[in-house]
């Protein structure tokens, strides 16, 4: 049997499909980045239109960022002197 479904349907299911989907990406992104293993798996599993990746990206992600050390570049006058 297959659905039937309307063109209202479509119109409503098509935004929440990306909407997912945009959040989705970013959130496995993240995970994979920061090495959460566990984190990837249940956010490429899990389908809960954008909760749940929302939540990981919001609170589990920002503390295991990886700051790049910032080179002090100095020009040549300032070595002279």
């Amino acid at each position: 049997m297959t659905p039937n479904f309307t063109p209202q349907v479509l119109m409503l299911l098509l935004p929440v499909v990306v909407w997912s989907l945009v959040w989705k990406g970013v959130a496995l992104w993240k995970a994979a980045r920061n090495g959460h293993t566990a984190w990837f798996v249940a956010l490429l599993i899990l389908n809960t239109v954008g909760i749940l990746e929302i939540i990981y990206i919001v609170v589990f992600s920002k503390g295991n960022q990886v700051e790049t050390p910032r080179r002090d570049v100095s020009t040549a006058d300032d070595q002279k002197g």
